[in-house]
């Protein structure tokens, strides 16, 4: 594996409010119970670090003092991390340490003195193979981990429509939300054909796509350890309008990619999504999954 960053800081800038308002606070809670006893610095991994979205939502849920080692196998987009603000539970700084590391080049005792490993949407842009290797380093360890924004698979794309002026005195809101229609077919092909495209076969790693939490959780409760999982849904409104043409034109181009038979549908697809955009908003449900595992 040769990155295990798979965008540039521009795209997780953009996606970092609609990440944090989906991520789990149930299971950050919950890991920071577990890492009550633990006594000294907080010693936590971050995979696939890339800005340090994760290590900025977290630390301040969690116990301290925390030393965070931020690993990630793309040595540019590292240069944007920035964690001098973020401080833990008590509000202290955290200490931060940077590995640039191939995921594969990752060693089997990584964690050993770790309270926990944490990334954020990884797992389903690695190999069954690399996931089994993460696994097996957690158990090796005995170190819980919270796998964060997993895409799923599930998407649902819906236009707001204005009412009349008119209808505001009857009580009713100024925009509503209608079906689709006839856009419902080609969007069932875009993704279905997506979520192949996440499952492909790149330059010989076959990527877990949508099938990753359901595969990384089976592998935690094969080794006999306990697992929650935690629906982490973007829910994209109209105030995010930049994040949601960015996101519709890399999910058609995407699904193009696999499919190129749907480029025509696919294109007059995305011309009425970005006017209907432009005009009143998009409503956009991207489902991810949280996974949190810990010993049993």
């Amino acid at each position: 594996m040769t990155s295990i960053s798979t965008a540039t800081a521009d795209w997780l800038a953009l996606r970092a409010p609609a990440d944090d308002a989906a991520r789990s606070p149930e299971l950050a809670h919950e890991l920071g119970r577990m890492l009550a006893a633990v006594p000294g610095p907080v010693l936590l991994h971050d995979l696939g670090a890339g800005t340090g979205s994760m290590t900025r939502w977290l630390a301040p849920r969690l116990p301290g003092p925390q030393q965070w080692v931020l690993r990630d196998g793309d040595a540019d987009i590292v240069e944007h991390l920035d964690l001098s603000a973020v401080t833990d539970a008590g509000r202290r700084s955290i200490d931060t340490q940077v590995v640039v590391e191939d995921l594969a080049a990752l060693p089997s005792d990584a964690f050993h003195g770790a309270a926990a490993v944490t990334a954020s949407a990884l797992l389903d842009v690695i190999t069954r193979a690399e996931a089994a290797h993460v696994v097996a380093a957690c158990v090796a360890a005995g170190t819980p981990a919270l796998f964060s924004l997993t895409v799923t698979g599930g998407v649902r794309v819906r236009a707001a429509r204005r009412h009349p002026t008119g209808l505001r005195s009857s009580g009713l809101h100024s925009a509503a939300l209608h079906p689709s229609g006839p856009d419902e077919t080609i969007e069932r092909a875009i993704a279905a054909a997506f979520n192949d495209h996440q499952r492909r076969d790149a330059e010989g790693r076959r990527m877990l796509g949508p099938d990753a939490v359901a595969v990384t959780a089976a592998l935690f409760a094969d080794a006999g350890w306990h697992v929650r999982r935690a629906p982490t849904p973007w829910r994209l409104r109209r105030s995010d309008r930049a994040l949601v043409a960015a996101w519709l034109d890399g999910w058609v181009d995407a699904a193009v990619e696999q499919r190129p038979e749907l480029t025509e549908d696919a294109e007059a697809y995305r011309r009425r999504r970005r006017a209907q955009a432009d005009a009143a908003g998009l409503r956009v449900t991207v489902s991810h999954e949280d996974l949190l595992a810990w010993p049993g």
